[in-house]
């Protein structure tokens, strides 16, 4: 069976190894007419491109994308879309000494255990270079929902960096694309969180992060009850990422320290529809849109490749001590930024299809008499 595949209606299916000779998506269910070429899904993939500065990984992958299939005359066919992005920078010689030994935090024992062998080059299947195919098909769900849902923007930012906290009373969203970190802070903060993850590099360490990512002008009525709900659907994906450990959606965990009354965001009926006094159901109840924001937050753990040596065994059983070679995310968490915008683009895509195959005619019309 494959479980390399997500969505109902959207459906992706990523292949491909880290140090194979490709990566890339299978992306089905795509509506027909949706303008859409390589460059429009390449301005995602720099996003996400390693080797972009110091403050990350420095393999030099261009990330390329190619479409082989599913698009005509710059527009999409309604056909399976295949993408491919090429493997130029591997090096595979920098895991020789890691072909019998596991590394702690990594998928390596696991996958032994499972399948009884692994792909040791940079992890293989279980590495986080399968996430270049998550954003190209991401590229494909932002061009779908443009065609469907111009308004809907999808923005993701760092808040959190191992001690390093963002300051949400000076939050700037003009901020985030300006510094290497997506953080919504000025340039002053910026630095002091580069001065922050050069020390954890020099140490030999590695650092966690969370990730917030936040869809505005979502239509208020997708997602359906119980299994079909669509912060389950958010919480699968974000949780499929590679490294990521716990999902929140709007107020997520800080719930269980609030009264009722400070966590029902009340209704008042505005001049365009329903406002809410707060948003801390993350713009979803019982399953389904509001119209709010919808806001999802996960973590990501710090990289398990590290230069400090752990304990270990090998395959035979015999004890170790692993010291990861190679060139690593000192945070992962950054470049997960535009993993998670990806999976949201997805996800909503997907729910807008859902809607309307059950219900019909337009995303958030009014089915009963509000106002």
């Amino acid at each position: 069976m494959s479980m390399n595949t997500f969505g109902h209606l959207f459906r992706v299916t990523t292949w491909g190894e880290s140090h194979g000779p490709a990566l890339g998506a299978t992306v089905d269910g795509c509506p027909p007419g949706v303008p859409l070429d390589e460059a429009m899904l390449q301005v995602w993939l720099d996003k996400r491109r390693p080797g972009q500065n110091k403050n990350t990984t420095q393999r030099q992958e261009p990330d390329q994308v190619r479409i082989l299939s599913g698009v005509f005359d710059g527009q999409t066919t309604g056909t399976t879309i295949q993408l491919m992005i090429e493997n130029t920078d591997q090096r595979s010689k920098d895991y020789g000494e890691i072909a019998q030994t596991f590394r702690p935090g990594h998928a390596d024992i696991t996958y032994h255990q499972k399948y009884g062998l692994r792909d040791y080059r940079g992890g293989g299947r279980s590495s986080a270079r399968e996430t270049a195919a998550r954003v190209a098909a991401g590229g494909v769900a932002r061009a779908a929902l443009k065609a469907l849902a111009p308004k809907l923007e999808v923005i993701g930012y760092m808040t959190t960096m191992g001690e390093m906290e963002i300051d949400r009373s000076a939050f700037d969203w003009d901020a985030i694309e300006q510094n290497d970190f997506w953080i919504p802070q000025d340039e002053a903060t910026a630095k002091s969180w580069e001065a922050y993850l050069t020390k954890v590099r020099k140490d030999k360490n590695s650092v966690g992060g969370a990730i917030e990512v936040v869809a505005r002008n979502v239509p208020a009525g997708i997602g359906a009850p119980i299994y079909a709900k669509l912060d389950t659907d958010l919480a699968a994906a974000m949780m499929s990422i590679n490294a990521v450990k716990g999902v929140e959606i709007g107020e997520g965990m800080a719930a269980a320290r609030l009264s009722g009354t400070d966590n029902a965001d009340e209704i008042f009926m505005g001049p365009n529809g329903p406002e809410y006094s707060s948003n801390h159901a993350g713009g979803i109840l019982g399953g389904i849109s509001t119209g709010q924001d919808v806001v999802v937050r996960f973590a990501v753990k710090p990289t398990s490749s590290i230069l400090t040596p752990r304990a270990s065994i090998r395959l035979d059983g015999s004890a170790t001590e692993v010291v990861t070679k190679g060139r690593h995310d000192p945070c992962v968490g950054i470049r997960a930024v535009p993993v998670g915008e990806a999976m949201m683009a997805c996800v909503i895509l997907d729910h807008i299809l859902l809607h309307r195959g059950q219900v019909g005619g337009s995303v958030g019309e009014t089915r009963g008499k509000i106002g």
